[in-house]
């Protein structure tokens, strides 16, 4: 293929050399770059990549899109921002293999990966061939591909994009994360429907404020970009959306909706309720306990309606679903106590969780959680808060401290917790403190370890040492018999 063949949708400033030099794909990284592919520098994060461009040059770069001129002896492309560029460039190597695909979109600060998956066991049990992108990975047929970011980058995304359509996929189910779509991670692509859960505190150290971060999240609902929007309408937010000019549906259980649930029960195994979907109804089981997830439901079957997927195949699909990995996953039992662990990482995560488990609970509800390193801070002390409000005991220890001391951030998040008083003990290891708050149970207890879900590691120092809480949550089970 020809360099200026992928420049058809790239906004450039001009080209330095030969436009038709041919090219055999598209790289961000010098590291793993092949002969014959277009390199791209860009700016902004933590390097400025131009100053691998010699790099891609001595491993054989045909071409380089880059935001200034660099002195190297090959055709240049001059772009304003070359991380922009990436996508459209993506687009072009892979055939714009997106445009065959009808592609769904989650968006907001809980619940995407959840809803996800609801749809796609959904979608499964109508007999379409489909696939999941997200904080877990990336699975389609009998293929899976570990997770390193909740939405790819796009060089990535549309290699996957392309292999999805050779091997027949119909539907994708999307998170979109508000980081992706700052950075253009996603131009390009059309919705063929774009979801959005809630919005609440997250990813301030990168977006600053509330308003910084909801405008990310606003991005994928423009009516170019999306056919029909998805929103909660007991979520404030939604307001702001439903005036994007998309067809809006909307679902909830306090405020008026085009879908919503009546005659829930919650037991600690899942929720029955009947749904109103547009008033059809018709009886919905869960094998996922708590509200939250009721919500994820009734967004997953609006979602689902609105593409044509009849009332009872719907109800199939979210009855077939068992579970998500680490999403309020039921894991283990000992001593009469039941253990969950959940990806909650947010106050408004970490809330819903313990409340949706209050209710189920007859003994003690113990948290176990920590907050990551080199995040957004001021959540700290509001995880404390959360927390300590739900819960009648909490073990606060680490989670992915990465280049902060353990120490520093427990005591960043001991305030919100004193502020209510709920008692509580700090164990930095992670394992130990699993260890200690399972030895507390009694019948009737529940323990929730959150914040890591299905995570695979425990990043500290800039390494990711294997650590799963599943995985030593059993260990530890099994050291106890």
């Amino acid at each position: 293929m020809k360099l200026v063949q992928l420049l058809k949708d790239v906004r450039y400033k001009e080209i330095i050399g030969n436009a038709e030099v041919e090219v055999t794909g598209v790289c961000a990284d010098s590291r793993i770059l092949n002969r014959g592919e277009v390199f791209v520098c860009y700016t902004g994060g933590n390097v400025d990549s131009h100053i691998y461009a010699a790099e891609a040059f001595e491993r054989g770069a045909a071409a380089i899109v880059c935001q200034r001129r660099l002195d190297l002896p090959l055709t240049q492309v001059i772009v304003e921002d070359g991380r922009a560029a990436m996508a459209p460039l993506s687009r072009a190597f892979y055939g714009y293999a997106d445009k065959k695909l009808s592609i769904i979109g989650v968006t907001g600060t809980n619940g995407k990966t959840t809803t996800t998956y609801m749809l796609k066991s959904i979608f499964d049990a109508g007999g379409y061939k489909t696939a999941v992108i997200g904080t877990l990975g990336v699975a389609y047929g009998d293929k899976f591909i570990s997770p390193e970011l909740t939405t790819p980058d796009p060089i990535f995304l549309h290699s996957v994009f392309a292999d999805m359509v050779q091997c027949g996929v119909k539907y994708v189910f999307m998170e979109v994360s508000a980081h992706a779509l700052y950075y253009g991670k996603v131009d390009g692509l059309h919705f063929a429907a774009a979801v959005f859960t809630n919005l609440t505190q997250d990813h301030l150290d990168f977006f600053g404020d509330m308003r910084s971060y909801a405008e990310a999240k606003k991005k994928l609902f423009q009516k170019d970009r999306c056919d029909i929007a998805i929103v909660n309408s007991d979520d404030a937010f939604s307001a702001e959306i439903i005036i994007c000019g998309c067809k809006v549906l909307s679902y909830g259980l306090e405020n008026p909706a085009d879908t919503f649930a009546i005659d829930l029960s919650e037991s600690i195994d899942g929720s029955d309720f009947v749904i109103n979907l547009s008033d059809e109804l018709y009886d919905i089981h869960l094998n996922m306990p708590a509200i939250h997830n009721v919500y994820n439901a009734l967004a997953a079957a609006t979602c689902a309606h609105a593409l044509g997927v009849n009332i009872d195949t719907i109800a199939r699909g979210l009855a077939a679903l068992k579970g998500v990995n680490g999403r309020l996953e039921k894991v283990a039992e000992y001593n009469g106590g039941r253990i969950f662990v959940d990806f909650a990482h947010t106050p408004d995560g970490l809330e819903k969780s313990l409340s949706g488990l209050r209710k189920l609970c007859d003994g003690k509800l113990y948290c176990l959680f920590g907050c990551g390193g080199n995040r957004d801070s001021s959540k700290r002390p509001l995880m404390g808060e959360a927390a300590a409000k739900n819960s009648d005991f909490l073990i606060v220890t680490s989670d992915n401290p990465r280049f902060e001391d353990t120490y520093d951030i427990i005591s960043q998040i001991e305030p919100g917790i004193q502020k209510v008083g709920t008692p509580y003990v700090t164990i930095s290891d992670r394992e130990m403190a699993t260890e200690y708050a399972i030895n507390l149970l009694q019948k009737g207890d529940i323990l929730l370890v959150a914040g890591k879900g299905g995570e695979t590691y425990q990043e500290i120092m800039g390494i990711k040492h294997s650590y799963n809480d599943n995985t030593i949550i059993k260990k530890i089970l099994g050291s106890l018999v």
